[in-house]
């Protein structure tokens, strides 16, 4: 059965601050720990207003000390951002503190703007054009050093912290295949090729050390409440933050309105239901029906589902309902 874990951007909201959003995480870890839920990532975004896990490592610790036995990791590091042996030395760090609990999900674009990633990098040169060589190299750091080796990552050799590929094309799927490494797809808000590029990866997959055969997680947006109507419009603030973020104002994620959609011109409306196709809003019986049609089409290993709710007491109910219709074991 398809196991169910938890995406966080860490959502700063109109009005709050990074602090109360980074609170609001560990609680929300927590409250999907006792629920049974697989894994809890966070991602990486740089010079965005609404998103408090810029610096990854160090919210995955945050969460990761405030709970007990729920994985905890990336979803992902953005690499091209940094040197491989950073990595190394963070996710060491984390996984020497939280043995067996933290995962490293990889991806290859910036997060960001390219002012930003300039910011970040000093320099555009390298960076997504060895994103495959950078793979390898931090997984070498992670395994036990050899005789002779000049650099080593102390923290992290020999943790062999479980490390994933994430992409929203065909080239994450070609390469988590050609390493036998585990692929999650963002398919929660990049679902165009979502069916080419995990048929690529269970086509081209090769056994590894890592995994010996094909392991897919799945994006997915899922809203759910006591009633349809709720559930759509709590739905209303992800609308907006991606309509916001689509036309240059990115901003902290808005409380729900009535009505948003009846204000849009109808290409937004568009752009809204391509990028957001991959979710499923409404109350039990519409998730169960959702769920079970979405699985049953792709046959994922996992779904990592995310849902930027404003309230956070109807945040917890949405993964609780959903807990109820999909055990989150698996």
């Amino acid at each position: 059965m398809t196991a169910l874990s938890v995406l966080d951007l860490s959502p700063i909201k109109q009005e709050l601050g990074a602090a109360e959003a980074l609170q609001e995480s560990l609680a929300l870890a927590r409250h999907v720990e006792a629920l049974g839920y697989r894994r809890y990532w966070l991602a990486e975004h740089h010079n965005m207003p609404g998103i408090a896990s810029a610096a990854t490592a160090v919210a995955i610790g945050h969460v990761a000390a405030g709970t007990k036995t729920i994985r905890v990791g990336a979803g992902g590091i953005m690499l091209p951002n940094h040197a491989p042996l950073v990595i190394a030395e963070q996710f060491g760090t984390l996984a020497s503190l939280f043995p067996g609990r933290i995962d490293l999900g990889l991806g290859r674009a910036p997060g960001t703007d390219p002012r930003t990633a300039q910011a970040l990098r000093r320099t555009l040169q390298g960076g997504v054009d060895t994103f495959p060589q950078d793979v390898q190299e931090l997984l070498a750091y992670f395994a036990p050093s050899q005789r002779g080796q000049l650099v080593r990552a102390i923290p992290g050799e020999g943790t062999n912290v479980p490390v994933w590929i994430l992409g929203s094309s065909h080239y994450g799927a070609q390469l988590a295949a050609a390493l036998g490494l585990p692929y999650a797809f963002a398919s929660h808000f990049a679902p165009a090729d979502l069916e080419y590029a995990i048929q690529l990866y269970r086509q081209q997959f090769r056994p590894s050390p890592y995994l010996d055969k094909p392991h897919v997680m799945l994006g997915l947006n899922v809203f759910a409440a006591d009633t349809n109507e709720e559930a759509q419009l709590l739905f209303t603030s992800l609308e907006q933050a991606f309509i916001n973020l689509r036309t240059g104002h990115p901003a902290p994620l808005p409380p729900p309105l009535a009505g948003y959609r009846d204000s849009l011109d109808p290409r937004l409306t568009d752009m809204l239901d391509s990028v957001l196709r991959c979710a499923i809003v409404g109350d039990p019986t519409a998730i169960a029906d959702g769920l079970g049609s979405f699985i049953a089409r792709h046959q994922p290993d996992e779904l990592m589902v995310t849902a930027q709710i404003f309230d956070p007491a109807a945040r917890r109910r949405s993964y609780d309902i959903l807990s109820k219709v999909h055990a989150p074991g698996g």
